[in-house]
């Protein structure tokens, strides 16, 4: 099943199963990046949060005007902080950001059980590598993948280029079939 990108520079559709790392600046907007992504040629969505809260992820889906009702959003970081929660069939809950067992779990799950063209956007790859170290990172990210190339998905993962080097941005990279990245003044290069 092929899927349809709204992203400048980047092919027309790629393939289920890829897994595309957007690298932006650390105070970059990608909110626009993200929405666009989920909601083109999307039957339902998960956003994996480790950098904010369901209800901030929830006020960005409501205000980009992307279609709530396809929406699943997993917070990784009410838990932790100790805010209220409350787990619902459209919000989940892990305890922290380097839960990687359960942010796993949880997105086998959504895929298992939804149907049609499924999207996730991890954001971030950075809180995660702030709680966790790069291998325990990176082997989450190849779980992850592996169930997008299972459940024919596709993934956005964000890094935020200020806070790494280039050579962990360089791991990083090849481990994706696509990185767009994304500049300061908005412009983005795309290499698939």
């Amino acid at each position: 099943m092929d899927y349809t990108l709204a992203i400048d520079g980047a092919p027309e559709t790629v393939p289920g199963g890829t897994g595309i790392l957007l690298i932006h600046p650390s105070t970059g907007e990608t909110d626009r990046v993200d929405t666009d992504f989920l909601s083109t040629d999307t039957d339902h969505f998960l956003v994996v949060s480790t950098r904010t809260t369901a209800r901030e992820v929830s006020q960005k889906i409501e205000h980009y005007e992307v279609d709530e009702s396809t929406a699943t959003i997993l917070d990784a970081l009410s838990v932790e902080r100790g805010y209220t929660r409350r787990r619902s069939d459209d919000v989940r809950y892990v305890s922290a950001p380097d839960d990687f067992d359960g942010i796993v779990a949880e997105t086998r799950e959504f895929l298992s059980n939804h149907d049609g063209k499924r999207r996730i956007s991890v954001d971030s790859l950075t809180e995660m590598l702030y709680y966790a170290d790069e291998q325990q990172t990176e082997a989450a990210i190849d779980r992850l993948l592996e169930l997008l190339g299972e459940h024919d998905a596709v993934g956005l993962f964000h890094l935020a280029r200020g806070v790494h080097d280039e050579d962990r941005l360089d791991r990083f990279r090849s481990l994706f079939d696509g990185v767009i990245e994304l500049e300061t003044d908005g412009s983005m290069t795309a290499s698939f």
